[in-house]
């Protein structure tokens, strides 16, 4: 019995009518001949094959000078220090918690690297130890910052900040973490009520504002002895409608960060209701009216 199968170039999978500048990007697929080796070099995403420098992923080109590389579209995070993360406790561990960041392997969280209830500085003691699992437990979602990289790729994490810390009563959304452009300023607090961690490792952080917040950006999740409150309907439907923009935006493969977020947000209320952001030709129409803002923006 014979079937029929439909394989689909990276090239035919993006729409390219969502493009930054009016330019459609050229998308390469693994062992396809980028050009000739001539003067150019061969950077990450690449190898050299009979004189042709040649693509060893699939994803777009990048030629910087002489230097041809080929950013994947789809690949796992690599940290650097510094970045802010939005990660999930997998496993409690002697003086350490173990955390999915989205990266090769697993983040490591030292006891000695998060605050103590009540913010006390002070040697960690066995005791400490003891009680890791009230501070956090498996399944719980954290914000942290990467403080180093081990030798090994893996990244040790920290959360020595009143903004880092424990996350409650919110939604979090996966994306690639090439579509998270990198900013000085990763907590976001929109005007439409809800806040936001983009994360650099493509995992984004929704939820109310915190109703302690006034014009300083902090996360008060970072108390985990904060009270909980109950989130309004007002509120569900805001986080729902950023959600449902981040998926439209990200299918589009375009950058994520507040700008475009806002942007999407506010274009997405030609559909009043929520859950028609959900049809395809919904989203790529968010996704263009969005970018459309964009270009309006750089033109500026």
């Amino acid at each position: 019995m014979s079937g029929h199968v439909s394989i689909k170039l990276a090239s035919e999978r993006v729409n390219p009518s969502v493009a930054s500048n009016n330019e459609i990007p050229r998308f390469f697929t693994p062992g396809e001949v980028i050009c000739g080796l001539g003067d150019f070099m061969r950077g990450h995403g690449t190898y050299l094959e009979d004189n042709n420098i040649k693509s060893s992923v699939a994803g777009v080109m990048q030629k910087v000078n002489k230097l041809i590389c080929i950013h994947p579209l789809k690949s796992r995070y690599v940290g650097e220090i510094g970045d802010v993360v939005v990660g999930r406790v997998i496993e409690v561990q002697q003086k350490r918690w173990k955390v999915e960041t989205n990266s090769r392997l697993d983040s490591v969280l030292q006891l000695s690297s998060v605050n103590l209830p009540g913010g006390e500085l002070r040697r960690r003691s066995a005791e400490d130890e003891q009680m890791m699992r009230q501070l956090l437990k498996e399944g719980d979602l954290i914000s942290a910052e990467v403080q180093s990289i081990y030798s090994d790729g893996s990244l040790s994490l920290h959360t020595r900040s009143l903004k880092y810390g424990k996350l409650q009563q919110g939604v979090m959304v996966k994306v690639f973490p090439s579509l998270i452009r990198r900013r000085k300023n990763h907590f976001h607090v929109f005007s439409f009520g809800i806040s936001m961690i983009i994360g650099n490792n493509g995992f984004i952080w929704i939820s109310p504002i915190p109703r302690e917040l006034t014009n300083e950006v902090r996360n008060v999740n970072a108390d985990t002895s904060s009270p909980v409150t109950e989130v309004s309907k007002h509120e569900r439907k805001a986080i729902a409608r950023m959600k449902n923009c981040i998926a439209a935006l990200a299918s589009s493969k375009m950058m994520l960060d507040d700008n475009s977020l806002r942007y999407a947000y506010e274009e997405s209320f030609k559909y009043l209701n929520v859950k028609d952001l959900l049809d395809p030709e919904a989203m790529l129409d968010v996704a263009f009216l969005t970018q459309h803002r964009i270009n309006d923006y750089d033109e500026d």
